[in-house]
C-alpha cells in the first residue's frame, strides 16, 4: 500500500507508523510526505485505532529532507518551491492535529525535519545515544515549516539555544530542551513506549481526542496564516545567494564560503 512508510495495527488498536527508508536514513521525499499525510487521514478516520506510535526503520529516526528532493527544489521556480514546502507543512499539520495520541519512538538520529516530526508527537521518547540538530542554516536556509511545532514544544527561549546554530546535541540535552520527554538505552525503549501507550487503553477515545484538541487550541497559535508565513519565509530564503552557495557547496562536497 505504501512505498516509503509502513502502517500496522495490533489487536489492541495500537498503530505503529514507521518511516521505512532505512537505506536513506528515513529522509523525507515528496512521496513520503504524501504517504504520511494519507496515513494520518486514514488513522484519524479509523475508530479501531486508539494510539499511534511513530518511529523509524533502521538506525536513524529521520535525517531531514531527502537529498534528491532538495536538489530538485534548488532548480524550481519560487511558486513550485512554495508548493513543495506546503507539502511538508500539510504533513506536519495532519500529524499535529491527529485525533489520537501520537507517541514518538525516536530510535535514532533526527535532524532538520526529523526534529519537526518528533515535535508533533504528544510525547517523544528517544534512545540515549541519539543526536539531534537543526542543520538548515549550514545550507543557507532556515527551519521554517517545522518552526511552529518546534516552538510550541520547546518555547522560544529554549529554541533559540539551538534553532539557528546548526549545532548537534545529544539525547540528554534534547530532554532538557523539551524535545524528548525521556532518553533511555535502546534495550529499554520499547518498554518505555509501552508505558506511554498502556494508559490510553483505559481512556474514552472521544474524551482523549477532545482533550487533545483543547490542548492544541489553548497552546501557541498554529493556523493557516502562521503556516503560510513559514512557507513564505522558507521560499524567500531559497531565493538568496546564501542558499545557492550553501546548497551548491553541500552537493559539491566543499565548504561554503562563510565557513572559517
Amino acid at each position: 500500500m505504501f512505498d516509503t512508510i509502513s502502517l500496522d495495527v495490533d489487536g489492541r488498536g495500537v498503530a505503529t507508523l514507521t518511516l521505512n527508508r532505512p537505506e536513506k536514513h528515513n529522509a523525507m521525499s515528496a512521496n513520503m510526505l504524501a504517504e504520511l499525510t494519507q496515513a494520518a487521514a486514514q488513522l484519524a478516520a479509523d475508530a479501531a485505532v486508539r494510539v499511534v506510535v511513530l518511529t523509524g526503520a533502521g538506525t536513524s529516526f529521520c535525517a531531514g529532507g531527502d537529498l534528491g528532493w532538495m536538489r530538485d527544489q534548488a532548480g524550481m521556480d519560487a511558486v513550485t518551491r512554495s508548493k513543495e514546502a506546503g507539502k511538508l507543512a500539510a504533513m506536519l499539520g495532519a500529524l499535529n492535529t491527529l485525533p489520537k495520541p501520537l507517541i514518538g519512538r525516536v530510535q535514532g538520529n533526527a535532524f532538520g525535519g526529523g526534529v519537526g516530526m518528533a515535535s508533533v508527537c504528544d510525547v517523544a521518547i528517544g534512545v540515549d545515544t541519539l543526536k539531534m540538530g537543526f542543520t538548515e542554516t549550514r545550507l543557507g536556509i532556515i527551519p521554517a515549516t517545522i518552526g511552529p511545532y518546534v516552538l510550541a514544544r520547546m518555547g522560544e527561549g529554549r529554541a533559540r539555544r539551538v534553532f539557528m546554530s546548526a549545532r548537534l546535541f545529544g539525547a540528554a540535552e534534547a530532554v532538557d530542551l523539551g524535545l524528548l520527554a525521556r532518553a533511555v538505552p535502546l534495550a529499554e525503549l520499547d518498554a518505555a513506549i509501552e508505558a506511554e501507550v498502556t494508559p490510553y487503553l483505559s481512556c474514552a477515545p472521544g474524551a482523549v481526542a477532545a482533550a487533545k484538541k483543547l490542548a492544541r487550541e489553548l497552546g501557541p497559535r498554529i493556523d493557516d496564516a502562521v503556516v503560510a508565513h513559514t512557507i513564505a519565509a522558507l521560499a524567500a530564503r531559497w531565493e538568496t545567494d546564501e542558499a545557492a552557495e550553501g546548497i551548491g557547496a553541500f552537493f559539491d562536497k566543499r565548504k561554503a564560503a562563510w565557513v572559517t
